[in-house]
């Protein structure tokens, strides 16, 4: 299934919603840019003895994605998901989470978004709410049902069930099979586009890539899924066709990442790091050449290896 879409309905700035499902509502307090670092004071010991510096840390703070919409007249509003992020591309990260969660099948099925300092549950934290065209399917809501605070680290704590996860078909999108010098070098130019990771070392980077290696959309965040969250929103927001394309993360390869890649119908995943080995399964079941420990010129391939890569 491809996500390229015509149309951009979630614009980078914040829109306000009419909808009285989304009444009342409490703007975000803090208008000032979001910081993806912060200054942090603090002490360093080295060769015995202890001096003060000030370092820059990656910014981590709570965001919720809430829904809202009407079904059979009565207006809803539901929170969905509260995750611990990187401040930034608050919006592509929701559209991507929705769609990977199956909440929604295209850009158009979001009519607006806004950023809020109060949620539905009453919580005063920052909370992208999405105001959807059609009622969500009650299966897919109760499938996702986090709704509770979950770490950076983890893009499927707090689901009840595996079932239902969205699942396109990788390898019906063919593209020309890449060199395993070009793959080797991929992890290299997405570490060069990292500027948070430049500046606080501390952050995880996700970037889709076109069939010549050439850097597509490139995000940050403190979480791994959230970073593929953002890179996949953004691709829904601006048309950009994930289907056939690479996807290369700094990390390890867990099951949550390649179900998100699979879900955009990524045919080649590279990772830093190692991948699990559910993760493994998943991506041969999904038609995807999945690689993991592409780093120092060299690399492993776990899944499909002939389909993609090229000696």
């Amino acid at each position: 299934m491809k996500i390229a879409i015509s149309g951009n309905p979630i614009q980078s700035g914040l829109r306000k919603m009419s909808n009285r499902a989304l009444a009342p509502s409490t703007p975000a307090q803090d208008p000032a840019p979001p910081r993806h670092a912060v200054d942090c004071p603090g002490l360093r010991w080295e060769k015995g003895r202890l001096s003060a510096v000030r370092e820059r840390l990656v910014a981590e703070e709570p965001l919720a994605v809430e829904i809202a919409y009407e079904r059979q007249g009565q207006a809803v509003r539901r929170v969905l998901s509260v995750t611990m992020r990187t401040p930034g591309e608050d919006a592509e990260l929701a559209l991507g989470f929705l769609y990977c969660e199956a909440i929604i099948d295209r850009a158009e099925d979001v009519l607006a978004g806004e950023l809020l300092g109060e949620n539905a549950r009453g919580e005063k934290i920052p909370t992208w709410r999405a105001r959807l065209a059609l009622p969500p399917g009650a299966q897919a809501v109760e499938r996702v049902s986090r709704g509770i605070i979950t770490s950076a680290a983890c893009g499927l704590c707090g689901r009840t069930s595996l079932k239902g996860l969205r699942l396109a078909a990788s390898g019906t999108t063919r593209s020309p099979a890449a060199s395993g010098d070009d793959v080797a070098a991929l992890p290299g130019k997405l570490r060069r586009m990292q500027r948070c990771y430049s500046e606080t070392g501390g952050c995880h980077g996700a970037g889709l890539f076109d069939e010549a290696g050439a850097p597509l959309i490139v995000r940050e965040d403190v979480g791994r899924h959230n970073a593929v969250d953002k890179v996949i929103g953004a691709a829904l927001q601006g048309g950009v066709r994930c289907a056939g394309r690479t996807l290369v993360i700094s990390g390890r390869a867990g099951f949550e990442l390649v179900q998100k890649a699979a879900a955009a119908g990524i045919a080649l995943m590279v990772a830093v790091g190692a991948p699990s080995s559910l993760a493994v399964r998943l991506a041969g079941d999904a038609g995807m050449t999945l690689v993991g420990f592409a780093r120092d010129g060299r690399f492993n391939v776990y899944s499909h290896s002939g389909r993609q890569i090229r000696g």
